[in-house]
């Protein structure tokens, strides 16, 4: 009996779920591959398949809202009525929304769409980062209306900045790299320990936005001209997908995955990660890519709200690509940049399998050994937490926080020097002369690889000893009527420990497999199987160095947010971040022993001289800073289609490891006054536009940068003040399967104030532009698709000294997109097709016109082709 009651149960549960399904298209009849229907009342959903066609099963007897949503689309809210036993047909059409409607998160207390906000905001979907065909997360970065990203340095160490707002060293100084709502690092220009090192774009990433200006003065620490936040999928809607990537013209090879899901109807889980390895698109003679990462999250959804914890494991190497020789003819005002006999300037990289092992002094004085093969090393284990609630009456609450265990390692051959054998050689050893050379390897290249140059290369051999952080963001808010208000407090931790372990070398200009080279005179040899020397001499032995410094900050925030009528709405904010710096330094003074370091019981002549840490002078860091900033702001919706927006704000960012290089630090460990914290103040006032399938953006604005720093490579100071003003226009336009999205931005930039340089006043800050621009056509025909993206820059100087042009240069990527079968899809891409060179940086300022000229920079990578093999269910 009881065993009948129970399938009659069953059999009665059973018939009691219903089945909803459809197809999902756009405006012109296309299919959305792969948008999102939602049921709003239990969260269940499923993911369209490349046809567009979605089916949610075990749906109980009811009428429901379902929510269609698709990236780039306005979300459509339609009925469905369930019942017992049947398939209930719902077929959604969805409007093109070109970013305007989507809600944005980034830089706002209340999410809302872009059209709404008084900000200069982007969003890039997996689609649109697929369709730039990048290779690194920093060529991502370059897809973005306004960013500056010099993507030629690899995986990591890349230069980001935003318009008008200067690079002046390395890193991301003025804008912040977020994942899910707070910073990776708390800085991000710490010398050879930048955001960009630590951060991976997967598939787990959702979409990325990106913030110009605007209000993150004043909702993030540290980040006054913007901020990048990557947003990982949560896995609301059951669904994943597998690619792999194939270099096809060099060795590289990458698999991507990511899963997510409900596990009841009221929780949620999504997974994802990578694992790479290979050469890279430039040829280091060995595996110099290895590595992944895995991140998951899991969510708890609540009736008025919502919990969720995440974890993130990267552990990843990458080569990092240094200033390495190049060729410059002609004048400086219209020089000719080219590659030298013997090594390209897009494919060439100093990486050898000659120089693997490194041996030098550790931070503590003992012998250690690093392998170069290691490169930009990045380790990093973060655990977090986010919820949000409404609490009723108007109250909403929101907190984030994540502990992140960070260290790693940064090993990159630097050109130095590049001249004639004769001129590099002598150098090595000054004052003599009649002196011979030899090749450490068991080949000697013919004609000195057709070029007759040496160079003498720095090993930036720096250990990433600890960089832990904690950060959390609590923010409360109340509505009351056409007002709402928030405060909040932001508190957070960082670790900046690093050893600077840097030796010297000489090797032959040449970008397969280099040998390095001895110097000899009759009975005495200079070098060591290619070492000049135990530290950097030409350098004044500068970088031999240890610190360890901490970082403790506290910002509380305020807001106000006020809807006039329904046209205009206005908006204040106030952020004062104060921090408590101490720790300890120790080195850069050029400290050498006698040292046996190779163990055979001879001091050399290398060995006579080891520059090692002087740990008998360490000396303190103690000081605090603070600064406050705000941002106001207006929007004024013309239409549903238009909208205007003025902007005015003025942000810090304190200064972190670059203070302890020079002057900056007192012996009693204070920083010299207002030296801390660099301002930045800046006005925009744009017009939004969105009309049928275009959409424009046009954004006019005014920075004034205040900045002191200091640079490694080239061993110099920074005091002065930026000015700049430009025009930033980004805009997207679709008709039936043809699309076309882009952006250029227009700058004005000069040196306004220089308090240890007066002759650069007036100059153009170097590797400044007038114009930054890319744009992405693509046209799409039953789920097949093919586009190419265009990124180029206007010319501009090498320096400050505004001697030097590195010339404007455009670069094409291809990518086309096949489908197979549903689901299932083969992408093949093409980075910098026509080969271009394109100069990003040059350690030199200047050349002797009319002379061929042999500099240290930096190009953009040359022409390579990838294939991807995908499968979405």
């Amino acid at each position: 009996m009881f065993v009948s009651v129970c399938i009659l149960f069953l059999q009665t549960v059973a018939f009691s779920q219903g089945t909803l399904e459809g197809n999902v298209k756009d405006k012109s009849g296309e299919a959305l591959s792969f948008s999102i229907a939602r049921i709003k009342e239990n969260n269940a959903g499923a993911i369209a398949n490349d046809e567009g066609h979605y089916k949610i099963d075990k749906l109980a007897a009811g009428t429901y809202t379902v929510i269609f949503s698709s990236i780039g689309y306005d979300n459509v809210e339609l009925q469905a009525i369930i019942q017992d036993g049947k398939t209930t047909m719902l077929d959604a059409e969805l409007s093109s929304s070109q970013t305007l409607n989507e809600v944005v998160i980034t830089g706002v207390v209340n999410p809302k769409s872009a059209l709404e906000s008084s900000i200069s905001i982007s969003s890039l979907s997996p689609k649109d980062i697929n369709d730039a065909s990048p290779r690194s997360t920093a060529e991502i970065f370059r897809s973005i209306p306004g960013i500056r990203s010099e993507a030629s340095a690899g995986e990591g160490n890349t230069n980001i900045t935003v318009r008008g707002v200067p690079i002046s060293t390395g890193g991301s100084k003025y804008l912040q790299i977020h994942e899910d709502g707070l910073p990776v690092l708390q800085f991000g220009d710490i010398a050879f320990a930048t955001a960009d090192i630590f951060t991976r774009f997967d598939y787990s990433v959702g979409r990325i936005e990106a913030l110009r200006g605007g209000s993150a003065s004043t909702l993030a620490s540290n980040s006054p001209a913007g901020l990048i936040n990557l947003i990982s999928k949560t896995g609301s809607i059951a669904g994943g997908s597998i690619g792999t990537t194939m270099g096809v013209d060099y060795n590289y090879y990458r698999t991507d995955f990511e899963y997510g899901s409900p596990m009841s109807n009221n929780m949620a889980f999504h997974i994802g990660g990578y694992f790479k390895q290979g050469d890279g698109p430039r040829n280091t003679g060995f595996s110099s890519n290895f590595g992944g990462q895995i991140k998951a999250n899991l969510t708890k959804y609540f009736d008025k709200g919502y919990a969720r914890v995440y974890l993130k494991y990267l552990n990843d190497r990458t080569p990092a690509y240094m200033p390495m020789p190049i060729q410059v003819s002609g004048t400086n005002e219209n020089p000719e940049w080219s590659s030298i006999n013997g090594f390209s300037a897009v494919r060439g990289t100093l990486h050898t399998p000659n120089l693997i092992s490194n041996l030098s002094t550790g931070a503590d004085g003992q012998i250690r050994r690093s392998s170069v093969a290691d490169g930009m090393n990045a380790n990093s284990t973060a655990v977090g937490g986010e919820f949000a609630f409404e609490l009723g009456d108007g109250w909403n609450v929101t907190n984030r926080s994540r502990l992140a265990f960070n260290n790693g390692l940064f090993i990159a051959p630097f050109t130095a020097a590049v001249g004639t054998t004769d001129a590099i050689a002598s150098g090595v050893a000054a004052g003599y002369t009649a002196l011979t050379y030899a090749y450490t390897g068991d080949t000697v290249p013919a004609n000195q690889n057709g070029n007759g140059l040496l160079q003498r290369m720095h090993l930036f051999d720096t250990q990433l000893n600890n960089f832990n952080n904690f950060a959390n963001d609590f923010n409360l808010t109340k509505t009351i009527g056409r007002t709402k208000i928030n405060a909040g407090v932001y508190k957070a931790y960082q670790n900046i420990s690093m050893s600077w372990l840097w030796n010297s070398y000489l090797m032959e200009v040449s970008d397969d497999g280099a040998q390095l080279v001895d110097v000899h005179r009759n009975d005495t040899t200079f070098t060591e199987n290619g070492l000049i020397a135990y530290g950097v001499p030409a350098w004044g032995n500068c970088c031999h160095r240890n610190y360890d410094t901490s970082y403790d900050i506290f910002a509380p925030y305020a807001g106000v947010e006020v809807k006039v009528n329904d046209q205009i709405t206005a908006d204040a904010s106030f952020r004062y971040d104060t921090g408590q710096v101490n720790g300890s330094f120790a080195g850069g003074d050029g400290q050498t022993v006698q040292k046996d370091m190779n163990g055979d019981g001879v001091i050399s002549v290398v060995e006579q001289n080891v520059a090692t840490v002087d740990n008998q002078n360490i000396r303190p860091v103690n000081y605090d800073y603070s600064y406050a900033s705000y941002s106001v702001g207006v929007n004024y919706l013309l239409n549903k289609e238009m909208a205007l927006f003025a902007r005015h704000s003025t942000g810090g960012r304190a200064n972190a490891d670059r203070l302890l290089f020079g002057p900056y630090i007192l012996a009693d460990g204070s920083a010299a006054a207002d030296l801390s914290a660099d301002m930045v103040s800046q006005s925009e006032l744009g017009y939004k536009m969105r009309k049928g399938n275009l959409m424009v953006n046009t954004t006019a604005f005014y920075a004034l940068t205040e900045e002191q720093n200091y640079e490694a490579t080239t061993q110099r100071s920074v005091n002065r003040e930026y000015t700049a003003y430009g025009l930033e226009l980004d805009g997207n336009y679709s008709k039936g399967g043809f699309n076309i999205r882009g952006g250029v931005t227009y700058t004005k930039a000069e040196i306004s104030k220089d308090a240890l340089n007066e002759e650069v006043i007036g100059n153009r800050p170097r590797r400044q532009a007038d114009f930054i621009y890319n744009f992405t056509p693509s046209f799409t025909y039953k789920n097949h698709s093919i586009g190419v993206s265009a990124i180029g820059t206007s010319e501009s100087y090498a320096q400050d000294n505004n001697e030097l042009i590195m010339p404007g240069y455009m670069y094409l990527n291809l990518f086309v997109n096949f489908r197979i079968a549903e689901g299932f899809f083969l992408s093949v891409n093409g980075n910098n097709i026509f080969d271009t060179i394109g100069i990003t940086e040059s350690e030199a300022g200047s050349i002797v016109d009319g002379t061929t000229n042999f500099v240290a920079a930096r190009s953009i990578t040359g022409r390579t082709f990838s294939a991807t093999l995908k499968y979405s269910f």
